[in-house]
């Protein structure tokens, strides 16, 4: 096994952050193989070094991957100074310690996933990996086609142009005065699809994302959470170009319909941009 930064390692044990555990090597609170450690910078052979924080053994947690369905009204944080909600609120029953990958802002619902497994959530947050993420955005009034066209092709916002994306058109119902938009980007920008709209002026009703990477929100309901499968895992590190070793689940083939509220997606299309 390749060698680790021991600050590294402590974080990925699940005792504390990575800041926090630079905090305690300087303390003299961190023991590798009996020798106290002191200097930032040490690296550490997780196969075969024992390292203790105040005397007690720290191992690594098992590594573990959930899909959860985030309901608005909820940060993506572990905590909030404020006393919002967040959406650590949601899975108080797991045991080890998870982290959501990337965020979705306190209005959006949706996808979101969590893991304790880092080098699987830098990879699926890296630009260079170019993980979709499908939104349902529920736009007020009519949406004009030519500006569909143009997010579609990429369109140039204050942070830079955008890349092109994948849309689908679902109409425009009168009754609710909405027009109900799918739109597939592989970037991960701050508040990127609402600010998409709004460069046309638009005002994003409701926005959902009900797909991200080939995963789905099947089977999980708005606030709920379940394990990904063996073959989710195996889905998702194949696109980061990742190892697959044994993961978590039967093995049982995971499902890449796209759906809306855990139904499939309608299959008449009033226009699609590629």
């Amino acid at each position: 096994m390749e060698q680790e930064r021991l600050q590294k390692y402590i974080s990925r044990c699940g005792y504390a952050s990575r800041r926090k555990a630079e905090e305690l090597i300087v303390a003299g609170k961190v023991q590798v193989n009996g020798r106290q450690v002191t200097e930032l910078g040490v690296k550490i052979n997780p196969a075969v070094d024992r390292v203790k924080i105040d005397g007690q053994r720290i191992e690594p947690e098992a590594l573990e991957y959930y899909i959860f369905n985030k309901p608005k009204g909820s940060i993506t944080s572990v905590g909030d100074p404020q006393g919002r909600a967040t959406v650590m609120d949601y899975l108080k029953d797991i045991k080890n310690r998870v982290y959501p990958v990337g965020r979705l802002d306190y209005n959006t619902e949706g996808l979101l996933l969590f893991t304790n497994d880092g080098a699987l959530a830098q990879a699926l947050m890296h630009p260079s990996q170019g993980v979709t993420k499908t939104y349902e955005v529920k736009i007020k009034g009519r949406v004009l086609d030519e500006h569909l066209e143009a997010l579609s092709a990429g369109i140039t916002l204050e942070d830079g142009p955008t890349s092109p994306a994948e849309i689908v058109d679902y109409g425009f119902d009168s009754k609710t005065n909405t027009t109900l938009v799918e739109i597939t980007i592989h970037e991960g920008r701050n508040r990127q699809v609402r600010r998409m709209f709004e460069h046309f002026k638009y005002s994003v009703y409701n926005l959902k994302r009900i797909a991200y990477g080939g995963l789905t929100l099947v089977g999980v309901k708005r606030g709920a959470y379940r394990k990904l499968t063996g073959e989710e895992l195996r889905q998702l590190k194949a696109l980061c170009k990742l190892p697959f070793g044994k993961g978590p689940g039967d093995g049982a083939k995971g499902r890449k319909m796209l759906t809306k509220d855990n139904k499939t997606v309608r299959s008449q299309r009033r226009g699609a941009w590629r």
